[in-house]
């Protein structure tokens, strides 16, 4: 993708984080355009010859943005993170851009009355593993980020129950005991009798403008990357 001498862009394909990021570029002044086929995956910015866009789903952005094979993307922090470790040498993130703002946040049932906050949810772990001989099951879809987050508040009594559906649903029907999810307002969070931890916000992620550290740049790249910042901050 990157050989032909282009920047290379990668930004959503489809949904509501499509039409939000292709609204904040036309907002800026940079106007993309698809090229080829209607519900083709290649395209072009008006008056940037040396840019080429290429529409894929917002996880395969954090993989292009990983292997180099994007110079610049757009997605959520949330899915960066999650996706690479070591996202702060990988990548660098250049200009939030005010949509798809979204918390990663530890949540447990409300009726734990003493469990606030994470070094409560420890004590309660261990409780629970000497009661029931078994670890409280955190079911998650962002199991990078929760172990990283876990290990960082010295929490250790718990195991990962890898969630393919709907996560906050998990404790209500016994599949888990808590979980770490995304939220915009808790509200789905509060209809499922879970609460957020006083301390357990692990991101406060929004949609950014992103270049990848692995990517061929050259001078002339790098100049493009300049000017699509400045017109994205204003």
């Amino acid at each position: 993708m990157t050989g032909n001498g282009k920047l290379v862009l990668a930004l959503p394909s489809k949904g509501r984080l499509m039409d939000q990021c292709n609204a904040a570029l036309a907002k800026a002044g940079i106007v993309v355009e698809r090229t080829g086929p209607a519900r083709g995956y290649k395209g072009e910015i008006a008056g940037m010859p040396d840019v080429e866009v290429n529409f894929v789903s917002s996880g395969e952005i954090a993989q292009f943005l990983k292997s180099g094979s994007a110079h610049l993307g757009i997605t959520g922090e949330d899915l960066i993170r999650e996706n690479m470790a070591d996202a702060d040498e990988r990548v660098r993130l250049l200009a939030g851009l005010g949509f798809g703002r979204a918390d990663v946040v530890v949540a447990v049932p409300a009726c734990w009355l003493d469990v606030r906050r994470m070094s409560d949810l420890e004590e309660m772990a261990l409780a629970y593993a000497r009661l029931h001989g078994r670890r409280v099951r955190v079911a998650t879809k962002y199991m990078t980020m929760t172990r990283r987050f876990f290990a960082k508040s010295g929490v250790t009594g718990y195991r990962i129950v890898e969630s393919l559906g709907a996560t906050e649903g998990a404790p209500a029907a016994g599949l888990a005991e808590l979980i770490v999810d995304i939220t915009t307002t808790g509200a789905t969070l509060k209809a499922n009798g879970l609460k957020v931890l006083d301390d357990g916000v692990i991101l406060q992620s929004e949609a950014n403008l992103i270049a990848s550290n692995a990517a061929p740049w050259t001078p002339e790249l790098s100049a493009i990357e300049a000017r699509i910042v400045a017109q994205l901050r204003g």
